[in-house]
Order: structure tokens, then sequence, then C-alpha cells
């Protein structure tokens, strides 16, 4: 298993390494083959300390986010929530890896209070939209977005002709997406 630490505004000690690789390093034991890689981003802002996890296992990915005044408390918040993310899809995880030759340790997840939790149907498509797509530029394809009040927009840049996604960001900013082929 590879694990990236990587700190923003923030030295990362040896003790916070070792903290954060052991906690990912528990997240295996809900993979028969383990995690493949994991990234771990830290950052401090104004005081506030955050933590990105992202783990990569067969082409699935997980992430959890968490901003404590503690730097520790973040890594076991951003955990967590990746432990719920697999509790609570547990049968879909299971499907997708089961694809690509890997499966999830059952035993593993039925574990404590969560496993009284009764799964939910898997959520699937209620409707389906069609529309034309011209060619705009990104700043006309965010005034598109801001008129009908929706949090992204596909559109056709112009300038790549390539289908593109703009969307807005937690932090009040806009981000673009482009595919790689």
């Amino acid at each position: 298993m590879e694990i990236t630490i990587v700190g923003r505004n923030i030295a990362v000690t040896d003790a916070l390494r070792g903290y954060a690789e052991k906690k990912v390093a528990k997240l295996q034991r809900y993979f028969e083959r383990g995690i493949m890689e994991a990234q771990v981003s830290m950052a401090v802002e104004r005081g506030i300390h955050g933590v990105d996890i992202t783990i990569l296992v067969d082409g699935l990915l997980l992430r959890g986010e968490e901003h404590t005044g503690d730097m520790y408390a973040s890594i076991d918040g951003a955990i967590d929530k990746i432990e719920r993310q697999i509790k609570k899809y547990k049968t879909r995880i299971n499907r997708k890896l089961r694809q690509e030759g890997n499966k999830l340790v059952e035993s593993a997840v039925v574990v404590g209070p969560a496993a009284d939790i009764v799964e939910a149907p898997e959520p699937k498509v209620v409707k389906t939209k069609r529309f034309a797509m011209k060619p705009m530029s990104v700043e006309e394809a965010i005034m598109q977005m801001e008129l009908l009040g929706h949090d992204f927009f596909v559109f056709m840049n112009d300038s790549s002709e390539d289908v593109n996604v703009v969307y807005r960001r937690r932090d009040g900013n806009y981000g673009l997406i482009e595919p790689e082929f």
C-alpha cells in the first residue's frame, strides 16, 4: 500500500505522519487485497485543522474530509466518514469490487452498533434530461449555471470543443472539470 501525506501550512511531524498512516492502514481490514493507494492532505487555515483522505481501491474512490480544532481529531473524523461510507454502500462497493476481482471483507463491516443499520434500497435513475449543447465559453457557462440556480452546468467548451463541467465550490469559487481521453 502506498500512503502519501502532504501538509499545507503545517509541518507534518513524524508523530502526525505515524498516526495518519496507522489510521489509514486500519481501513485495509475492509478489503481482501487491501488498499492500493491513499492520499492524506493536512492543512491549517485560520486555526482550523483540516484533513482530506482519498483512498483508491481497484478503481473505487473513497473520500473523507474533516475540519476541527485539532489535527488528530480531524484525522479520526475523516477516517470515521470513510468507514461510514463503506458500511452504508457495502452492497454497491462489493458489486463494484467483484467486477475487479476484489471483495469487501464481510466480517469487518458488521461490527458494533452499526450492525443494526438496515440497508436502504439502492438509488436508481428516476429522470433523464436531454438538451442541445451549444459551444460556449467558461464564463458564459458560469453565467448560465447562476441563471438556472444550479450547482453545476454541463457545456461544450468553445475553445477545446470538449464537454466540460463547471461547478460551484464550497468556498464560493468555481471549478472546471475537463475530461482527458
